[in-house]
């Protein structure tokens, strides 16, 4: 009959073997998720929002389109990222509002932690019966990128997602 000591190793090496057969497993599949939220402010009608991506994935994904390396950590030429970060978000994010283009302007943006924070807007809109939005960030640059957005509109808030190659997403309201 096996000594105590000896089952209580046993247990201890295999919860151990375990431990790190899940850990190897969870390194070889990282999850890519950006989160784009979006609200209508009746008052101003403008729909306005986030954009939450991680940082490296973005920054590795402009060195990829626009073959220029930029540091969103650090806010280094801040005013070039701008006009760089404007034009991937124009060519990556479009949006309809009852069946009209709507175009967001990129206010800003901040980085907190892995992540860069995108604030957006879309001035002079109606109030949305219907978003359409056509979401592919990061597709160019993760194959297995998710995208989540959320839309509020009165109170009403709908959510859904995307997987590339998937991009289109509708909310009726």
């Amino acid at each position: 009959m096996p000594h105590r000591s000896n089952i209580s190793w046993l247990k201890l090496l295999c919860l151990c073997s375990l431990t790190l057969l899940f850990f190897s497993f969870s390194l070889k599949h990282p999850f890519y998720l950006g989160v784009t939220d979006l609200k209508y402010n009746a008052p101003q009608k403008s729909l306005q929002g986030t954009v939450k991506l991680f940082t490296n994935d973005f920054e590795d994904a402009i060195k990829k389109v626009y073959k220029v390396q930029i540091d969103l950590i650090n806010g280094k030429d801040k005013e070039s990222n701008n006009t760089i970060l404007k034009d991937y978000l124009k060519n990556h994010l479009k949006i309809k509002i009852n069946g009209k283009a709507a175009a967001l302007d990129l206010i800003g943006y901040e980085n907190e932690a892995e992540a860069v924070w995108m604030y957006v807007e879309s001035v002079n809109c109606a109030l949305p019966k219907k978003i359409e939005i056509e979401n592919t960030l990061l597709y160019d640059q993760v194959k297995s990128q998710i995208n989540i957005v959320h839309c509020d509109v009165k109170g009403n808030t709908k959510s859904s997602k995307v997987t590339n190659p998937e991009k289109s997403i509708v909310f009726d309201f």
